[in-house]
């Protein structure tokens, strides 16, 4: 028997999609991803962005206050093992968060696969997914959510201290007390890089752009506003060479080299690091299946509506949002992808 609905991905739009086609009874299943080496490296394993990030304070619903009393009721030992609660927590973590949002959608009968799609077949109904460890799956409708990953420097200080003053978004982390009234680094030189150095400025002491040529790739509009801020100091010419920072203070300052001048070096302090160079779509396994934009994100074919090219094939959360990327953006398109597929298989008969 086909799965009426299968969802891929399991971040906010996954588990959103899966809590809401749960609740119609559609009796869902989630491939949330495989614990493998390469989707560690990557940042790819199951629960999505969230689960490598630290304290999230923007998500609605979650103030400041002692958690350790809801989590402890809602979550298994199991599972609470995996997110702790952090001393001197004044809000939900991204582990506790998308454990939350998991145990809720399998609360509601959602069926879990910790596993990947690595190949599709959508030329024909029930549409077949080939999963990693040689499993094939039938489905009458399918939601992708498979979010995009943040490209890196690959730098290993840099890698050592994420989410200990190192992060890929500047809105989701730039007002946390690390942050405040103290010197930060953006790395990269086109509008988001732009965005984010202008952002961080309400919080931060000096924010300095780190770019490896003489000129921005920014819209011009966007490189003024950068250029202009009084806060903003241009390093041209310039790549990181490492982090530096220690286990008990986290980040602490940046190595930059000249990309001009070999051997010339120049140390910044800073108490965080924000890379800004661009996002990679989780689009590889559906090339040739469903319409991607230049950037590989999935293209949303119909205004206001989740759905692809393909009939009973919709896409939620960051895997087709190149704008937003924010866990709640993504959870509200994870239900509206819930919501199409329901009224789809609805009008297809299939209940």
């Amino acid at each position: 028997m086909a799965e009426r609905v299968v969802i891929i991905g399991s971040g906010p739009a996954g588990w959103a999609a899966a809590i809401y086609t749960s609740r119609a009874q559609l009796k869902p299943l989630c491939i949330e991803g495989a614990q493998t080496q390469e989707n560690y490296v990557q940042g790819t394993l199951p629960l999505g962005q969230l689960a490598l990030t630290t304290e999230v304070e923007n998500y609605p619903g979650f103030p400041a206050g002692e958690l350790s009393g809801y989590l402890s009721s809602s979550l298994d030992k199991a599972e609470l093992d995996q997110v702790p609660v952090l001393d001197h927590q004044e809000t939900v973590t991204g582990p506790q968060l998308m454990n939350l949002m998991r145990k809720q959608a399998k609360n509601f009968g959602t069926k879990v696969m910790t596993d990947d799609v690595v190949d599709v077949d959508f030329s024909e109904r029930p549409f077949k997914l080939k999963t990693l460890s040689g499993e094939t799956v039938e489905a009458e409708s399918v939601i992708i959510a498979t979010g995009a990953r943040a490209n890196w420097l690959g730098l290993e200080s840099e890698n050592k201290f994420k989410n200990n003053g190192v992060s890929a978004c500047a809105v989701c982390d730039g007002a946390l007390p690390r942050f405040r009234e103290n010197p930060l680094v953006v790395v990269g030189g086109g509008d988001s890089a732009m965005e984010e150095a202008t952002f961080l400025t309400k919080y931060a002491s000096k924010v300095y752009i780190i770019h490896r040529r003489e000129e921005f790739r920014a819209s011009k509009i966007m490189a003024e506003r950068a250029l202009n801020n009084p806060k903003i100091e241009v390093k041209w010419n310039s790549e990181v060479e490492e982090v530096l920072g220690s286990d008990d203070k986290g980040v602490t300052g940046v190595r930059l080299a000249s990309t001009v001048e070999e051997g010339k070096t120049e140390e910044l302090d800073a108490t965080g690091m924000f890379t800004a160079i661009g996002h990679t779509p989780n689009t590889e396994f559906l090339k040739g299946h469903v319409d991607l934009s230049e950037s590989g994100y999935v293209v949303w074919t119909k205004p206001f509506r989740t759905n692809t090219n393909v009939e009973g094939v919709f896409a939620a959360g960051d895997v087709a949002d190149d704008q937003y990327r924010q866990a709640v953006t993504a959870a509200g398109t994870g239900c509206m992808a819930a919501l199409d597929a329901e009224r789809w298989l609805a009008a297809e008969g299939i209940h």
